[in-house]
């Protein structure tokens, strides 16, 4: 084993348990854990062989800290032969989120099962890669070659109950208590004589696929991709699942991956996923501060700016109203907002009944004692420092104490606003861009007094409404 991976035998049952915090990635000292474990399982008195994961999730992928480095052994093929080539039922026991490498893991495994919480996912393509451990030639396998193409292509995760209706797992554990539902599982294999199911002995009927289907895929993907080379090489690889035997059809999933791996293009787009999670993390702000809740949000302003960050909002569940001078403005504005999410429903990418349900969320009113209730205040007037710091002293004498004020300003200067109330400690800066329920960036701006809980939370508020936050102190134009 390792200091990372623990094996015991509970009943007749072999349990491997990973625990490399904070997600359990495929390092070396897992992989060599993993296939340590598994081969010791190999001659002791085990039926089966359950793997599963301590922490928040199953392994949530390779450790791409490890890529551009030389190799350390065992390498990932290696560790996933053992598993598959195993004289005992392997099961994987999945919770949190098994993606890239981790989900590759499970489907060496000759079971799969997850809690209904789970998720599972081949999210390569997001970096410029494709999955190089097999996931582009045992999901066609199991799940179809359409099926596949979509899931590796879009690189989103799909949930455990979609995953059974795909068969990439078998069986959903109908409680929280995943390792004694997986042991359970694993009891009842091993007494109904369940085969060693390995992906690879699949053969795909070439006849089961479109004429031209490959070349369609690549067209639509290339006018999709604007350029990205990953997308045609993962067609590439799926093709090869059809025509070519299982080992072929890897050596070939390996050389496109290497070649991607190697590319201009996948290492941007891995420094970018570096950078925006550098970007994240405030040194000097502790990390058991304690968030303040935001349950109910106002904004100022329904202008395109206001009705857009009211969007953001709304699409993650949060309840906003909205704030202007006159019933005709405030009716313009919540206007915009319902056109805004009319052309997404006539491009087919939200239903009617989800657009009632968000409109459902935004309110509107001209009164300012209408938000004293809410949590956090976001000001989106045009840039006028006077004005802004009016609208915060009239926030400052409406609004309940605890609630966080924030202005949108792209460059106005967030300490002479704070001034403007007797609660600075409760103001910052959140400047959101044009369109700003598209944009993805969000600059953060921590005032001289901001306090610590309301710089944490606005960063996480940020997160939760799937926006890359940039911390910026108070200066002209901020970062951007």
């Amino acid at each position: 084993m390792s200091d990372v991976v623990s094996y015991q035998i509970v009943d007749n049952i072999g349990v491997v348990s990973v625990n490399s915090p904070p997600v359990n990635a495929l390092s070396q000292k897992v992989r060599e854990g993993i296939l340590s474990a598994v081969t010791a399982a190999q001659g002791d008195a085990s039926e089966a062989i359950v793997l599963r994961c301590d922490g928040r999730t199953f392994i949530a992928g390779a450790d791409i800290t490890e890529f551009g480095k030389p190799p350390m052994a065992p390498g990932l093929p290696e560790v996933l032969s053992a598993i598959e080539n195993s004289s005992k039922p392997v099961i994987a026991a999945i919770h949190g989120t098994a993606l890239g490498g981790g989900f590759e893991v499970s489907l060496a495994c000759h079971y799969r099962c997850a809690i209904a919480s789970a998720k599972v996912g081949l999210p390569e393509v997001k970096l410029g890669l494709l999955p190089g451990a097999g996931g582009t030639q045992r999901v066609p396998r199991i799940a179809g070659v359409k099926a596949a193409l979509d899931m590796i292509t879009s690189g989103n995760p799909v949930s455990a109950k979609t995953a059974l209706g795909m068969g990439l797992i078998d069986e959903v554990i109908s409680n929280d208590d995943l390792q004694a539902g997986a042991v359970q599982y694993a009891k009842d294999l091993v007494a109904s004589g369940a085969p060693l199911r390995r992906i690879r002995d699949i053969t795909i009927d070439p006849a089961t696929v479109e004429p031209g289907f490959f070349d369609a895929a690549r067209k639509k993907l290339a006018a999709r991709a604007r350029g990205a080379i990953a997308p045609d090489k993962i067609v590439s690889c799926i093709e090869a699942a059809v025509e070519l035997p299982m080992d072929k059809g890897l050596e070939r999933e390996r050389e496109l991956f290497t070649e991607l791996v190697t590319s201009p293009e996948s290492a941007a787009m891995r420094h970018i996923f570096f950078a925006e999670r550098l970007a994240a993390k405030i040194k000097d702000l502790p990390k058991d501060t304690v968030l303040r809740d935001i349950k109910k949000v106002a904004i100022i302003g329904g202008g395109t700016m206001g009705g857009g960050i009211a969007m953001c909002f709304a699409n993650v569940g949060i309840p906003v109203v909205m704030v202007e001078v006159t019933d005709e403005a405030l009716q313009r504005g919540l206007g915009i907002i319902k056109k805004n999410y009319s052309i997404t429903v006539q491009k087919g990418k939200l239903a009617e009944d989800q657009m009632e349900g968000l409109l459902g969320l935004i309110s509107g009113t001209t009164d300012y004692n209408d938000i004293a209730d809410v949590d956090m205040v976001i000001e989106a007037v045009y840039e006028n420092l006077e004005l802004k710091k009016q609208i915060f002293a009239k926030l400052d004498g409406v609004c309940k104490q605890g609630a966080i004020l924030a202005s949108n300003t792209s460059y106005q200067d967030i300490d002479q606003i704070a001034a403007a109330t007797k609660r600075p400690q409760d103001v910052l800066g959140l400047h959101f861009f044009s369109p700003a329920n598209v944009m993805k960036l969000l600059e953060v701006v921590r005032g001289e007094k901001t306090a610590d809980d309301v710089l944490a939370t606005s960063m996480a508020i940020g997160k939760k409404i799937q926006k890359v936050c940039a911390l910026s102190r108070v200066c002209y134009g901020f970062i951007g």
